[in-house]
């Protein structure tokens, strides 16, 4: 059931000694190695992700294959990506000679550098420290999936799902959430795992949006790093500070001086690739770095008419004593596209 809690059946016998085996392979907890354990949970996950018999499953992190052999019942086929070598001689002498060996394929790689293929349905128990940048990697594969439920440590799962106003709402929630519909499925115990890790865990399902935002990601993602410099500051006093100012000046610059040169016009156009604009690029990393590091001094001086111009538009939008923590997509689109037509860009 959703929101449910997976809880570990209590153990019986002597205690597991220190060293963490299955099937011969010891887990290394320093490489994010926690292997699911819980019968209970994996029939969980499986039921959670609505697979059809037709499907192509992509698994990230198989381990020693518990999660894949339920996997390789429900579905057509599992492609099943697996950084350590040791881990994937495991996963095929468990399933060779099996009536599943020839439905399972297995890529030894790094899932952050692997060209994914095709599928429909993404399955994932991963290392915590790729969690930000393998939740982007799948949200802007082509061609679309239908839904990926992922494993997440506890705290990044609810930064996830947070909503306008809670206190975990972040850039992190903002963008995933533009991209995709988030739901949070189970609360998981560490000691669902060998061997445990440090926090509890969450599993989530993404369905990315169908069809994707009409918007330059470059673009959305340097606004939305801006608005979340501080997320409980007023806008207003956010796009005041010197180096907010610095860079959309000279974004602005580049903008102005392309149409004048090229005949290019971007005011207003959205689907505008505007990335190319120096070298400022506001890329997506760990999507969860709201308070940022920046001079919080305002401009001194003279009032600019580059200033005026910025914070008229904040003004006209009824943004300028508004904050980013209790905004809602909409409003970020909102004023996004006001700046734009105002020839004002954030990469």
């Amino acid at each position: 059931m959703a929101g449910g809690k997976i809880k570990k059946e209590k153990q019986k016998g002597p205690r597991a000694p220190s060293n963490h085996y299955q099937g011969g392979v010891t887990f290394h907890k320093s490489k994010g190695q926690h292997i699911l354990k819980n019968p209970l949970l994996v029939d969980a996950i499986v039921q959670k992700a609505g697979i059809k018999s037709t499907d192509v499953i992509l698994e990230i992190g198989p381990g020693t294959g518990n999660l894949t052999k339920k996997l390789l019942e429900a579905g057509k086929t599992v492609i099943a990506v697996e950084l350590d070598p040791r881990m994937v001689l495991e996963l095929q002498r468990r399933f060779q000679g099996t009536p599943y060996s020839h439905r399972l394929k297995v890529i030894q790689g790094d899932v952050l550098k692997t060209d994914l293929p095709y599928f429909d349905i993404c399955v994932a128990n991963i290392p915590y420290q790729i969690s930000s940048p393998l939740t982007f990697k799948l949200l802007f594969h082509q061609p679309s999936f239908r839904c990926a439920i992922i494993m997440f440590q506890k705290e990044f799962a609810m930064r996830l799902v947070a909503q306008p106003g809670d206190n975990l709402y972040c850039r992190l929630s903002v963008n995933t959430q533009f991209y995709a519909r988030v739901s949070h499925l189970l609360k998981v115990g560490k000691n669902n795992f060998r061997p445990p890790p440090k926090v509890d865990s969450s599993v989530v399902r993404i369905e990315p949006r169908k069809p994707r935002p009409e918007v330059n990601h470059k673009e959305w993602d340097g606004f939305i790093r801006i608005c979340f410099i501080r997320k409980n500051k007023t806008l207003g006093s956010i796009f005041k500070q010197k180096n907010v100012l610095s860079l959309l000046e000279k974004n602005y610059k580049t903008v102005q001086a392309l149409q004048g040169s090229q005949n290019v016009s971007l005011g207003g156009n959205d689907d505008m690739d505007v990335a190319r604009l120096g070298d400022q690029s506001m890329g997506l990393d760990d999507g969860m770095d709201d308070e940022m590091d920046v001079e919080c001094g305002e401009a001194e001086g003279d009032v600019s008419e580059f200033k005026n111009k910025v914070l008229s538009v904040l003004k006209e939008g009824n943004f300028e004593e508004q904050r980013a923590s209790k905004l809602t997509q909409e409003s970020f689109l909102t004023l996004l596209s006001m700046f734009n037509k105002s020839g004002i860009h954030f990469s």
